[in-house]
């Protein structure tokens, strides 16, 4: 009995500080009165989207200054250069389809063509779905084609891929993780590394090296002439990486490896002293389309600046001596972006053909590409691929898998003119000569000039 009359009380004086609280908070709760007088703004100054507004007004007006048209022979790289720096190359202002011959497998549920076209020497070198190499001349004839899959590999599939030209020789990566040396008169080989890894990346030729960055984040340079490694750099591994991958940008002192990890890493050309460590992270909020921690913008080297893009929301610029960031954009991008005067030109991760100011990241003006494949609900799943863009003769052009050519104005974004691609496109375009020719998804390559 004692003990349940302990327990009344105990409850008793718990409920009476129950009530007492509720009634305090019952007090805290009346409103206070009205203040009287005029209501200020908190903040001070304009909004956070009247200053962009802004900001992209003043870089729409600014003149975009195209460097000189160049008229090159060769586009000896992705995007046209080691330092993927891209020339304004000669084309017509009306360009048209003058031939078009098959260069092997197109992509399949297995196998993507990922290697774009390089041209050197009059010979236009391109790799299909499956690792075959073959040289075309410009006027549309097969000169040579050679299949790098290994002996021991012939059953197995080895998409991926890349392709660059230097020291007389065409170098190629594979998806069987090898580097290859092939004759460019005759398709034979000179010789062979194995990377050990899937290589993936398209290779890059400077000054008597190939350089590359293979998917599991080793980075190399190649002795041109006999295959040998120089020296390697280590990155930090990834979990995951996408097909193909973005190449090294190499100038004349300096070599930037991206990593499937996000990582950038900065490092002397001749022996690989490692500079400096920068990472592209982070994503758009709400609206980021994918979440992989890889960079799928080449890097590009235009003057002291380093620029590249994860897919994920992130655009950057970065010095190229330090590392250090000089400015971020709320953009992701695939490909090469365009650096020509004072804009920045690339397709970001959301499909829109953007236009930013190459010393802020500013955004100019966005224009909106085709998005998903169908229409319906249920089925918006897959996207379009616009690969590009590229400038020549006064135009951006972009090659895109819903079967269209497209040129538009740098300086408004408006779109100019379209031609068809048959199949659409599998790859970005590639100007030499004053002709511009693209890889199809069927595995055909198309000359327009």
């Amino acid at each position: 009995m004692a003990t349940y009359l302990d327990g009344l009380k105990k409850l008793g004086h718990r409920t009476g500080l129950i009530l007492g609280l509720a009634g305090l908070l019952a007090a805290c709760a009346e409103q206070d009165p009205a203040l009287v007088g005029p209501r200020e703004e908190v903040r001070i100054g304009p909004s956070k989207d009247a200053i962009i507004a802004e900001q992209a007004a003043q870089v729409a007006a600014t003149p975009v200054r195209l460097p000189s048209v160049t008229q090159n022979a060769n586009w000896t790289h992705r995007a046209g250069s080691a330092s993927h720096l891209m020339p304004h190359a000669a084309l017509s202002k009306t360009p048209a389809q003058v031939w078009s011959t098959r260069i092997g497998d197109g992509d399949s549920r297995r196998n993507r063509i990922t290697a774009e076209p390089i041209i050197a020497g009059g010979l236009i070198y391109t790799m299909d779905s499956t690792s075959t190499v073959s040289a075309t001349n410009t006027a549309g004839e097969r000169i040579w084609s050679v299949d790098l899959t290994p002996s021991i590999e012939r059953a197995a599939q080895g998409g991926g891929g890349g392709l660059a030209f230097g020291n007389d020789m065409v170098f190629a990566t594979t998806g069987f993780g090898e580097v290859v040396a092939l004759d460019p008169a005759s398709g034979g080989e000179i010789w062979t590394q194995d990377l050990d890894a899937f290589g993936g990346a398209a290779p890059t030729y400077f000054d008597g090296r190939v350089y590359l960055a293979a998917r599991d984040s080793i980075a190399w340079a190649i002795n041109a002439d006999s295959g040998r490694i120089d020296w390697q750099v280590i990155g930090t591994p990834s979990g995951s990486n996408l097909l193909g991958g973005p190449g090294v940008a190499v100038n004349d002192t300096m070599a930037v490896f991206p990593f499937p990890s996000a990582e950038l890493v900065g490092t002397f050309r001749q022996g690989g002293v490692r500079l400096w460590n920068a990472a592209v992270l982070g994503s758009r909020k709400g609206t980021a389309l994918g979440q992989i921690s890889d960079i799928a913008s080449d890097p590009v080297i235009a003057g002291e600046t380093v620029y590249t893009a994860n897919p994920s929301g992130r655009m950057v610029a970065l010095d190229l001596r330090t590392g250090e960031r000089r400015w971020t954009a709320n953009i992701g991008a695939y490909g090469v972006p365009v650096v020509a005067g004072t804009a920045l030109f690339a397709v970001s991760d959301d499909n829109k053909l953007t236009r930013l100011d190459r010393d802020t990241g500013a955004i100019a003006w966005q224009r909106e590409l085709p998005f998903f494949t169908s229409d319906r609900d249920r089925r918006k799943r897959a996207i379009f691929a616009h690969y590009g863009p590229v400038l020549a003769g006064g135009q951006l052009w972009l090659a895109s898998t819903d079967g269209l050519l497209r040129a538009f104005d740098p300086a408004s974004g408006s779109l100019v003119q379209t031609l068809p691609i048959q199949g659409g496109a599998a790859s970005a375009p590639a100007v030499a000569g004053g002709t511009l020719y693209v890889v199809s998804k069927r595995g055909q390559l198309l000359a327009f000039r």
